[in-house]
């Protein structure tokens, strides 16, 4: 399975000068926030593929302009071809924007999932907008990472995380791939590509709702 990853920058070859070969074999389309809604539309035009997003602690505008076609799932699991995936966007709270959050509240809202997490056995994916602190983070408040993010993984070891918020342009040494314990820390960034090896994914797990 191919995963096209994207976050904070509407890539131009993706939208204004659209380079469909970049589309092809892409399976899923996931946002990790701070995208304009008009650019996750237009790409449900060009492709077959389901896009889901998570809100970046940008998209106040999303509350009245949700992205038409798409699938928002924060605080909530879906089942993707038997791949299971969390969504849980926003930021460190650094002002009043709404979707922004202390680390005690994000705590509580991965609590709130407590009977999602034990009723699909974890999850493959985690998807966020902000990285976990200290693992692609920086060192503003407002780009702080996530301690809660970082018990996740230590709890219930996703192969994968993805998330966006900390752009190539604010660290000399960008690293997109980073690894924590058993997952696999990605930055969006732009757009990059995830592929899952569907081999090693559960068979009896079904397909949630969005996908029919």
């Amino acid at each position: 399975m191919r995963i096209l990853a994207i976050a904070d920058v509407a890539e131009p070859t993706l939208w204004e000068r659209l380079n469909r070969s970049k589309l092809e074999g892409v399976d899923l389309i996931i946002s990790c926030g701070d995208l304009p809604p008009a650019y996750l539309s237009f790409l449900t035009c060009f492709t077959s593929a389901p896009i889901l997003y998570v809100h970046g602690n940008h998209d106040d505008i999303y509350r009245k302009n949700p992205p038409e076609g798409c699938f928002c799932i924060d605080d909530q699991i879906v089942v993707f071809h038997h791949l299971r995936i969390l969504g849980l966007g926003g930021s460190m709270r650094y002002n009043q924007g709404f979707y922004q959050y202390t680390d005690k509240e994000m705590q509580k809202r991965i609590a709130k999932l407590r009977f999602q997490l034990w009723k699909y056995k974890g999850v493959d994916l985690l998807v966020t907008h902000a990285p976990a602190f200290h693992i692609g983070d920086d060192t503003d408040l407002a780009h702080t990472g996530f301690q809660s993010f970082v018990d996740f993984m230590d709890k219930y070891k996703p192969a994968h995380m993805l998330h966006g918020h900390v752009h190539q342009n604010y660290h000399y040494d960008f690293k997109r791939v980073r690894t924590y314990q058993e997952t696999e820390v990605i930055n969006a960034y732009s757009y990059t590509y995830l592929d899952i090896d569907e081999t090693k994914l559960n068979p009896a797990l079904k397909d949630s709702a969005i996908f029919f």
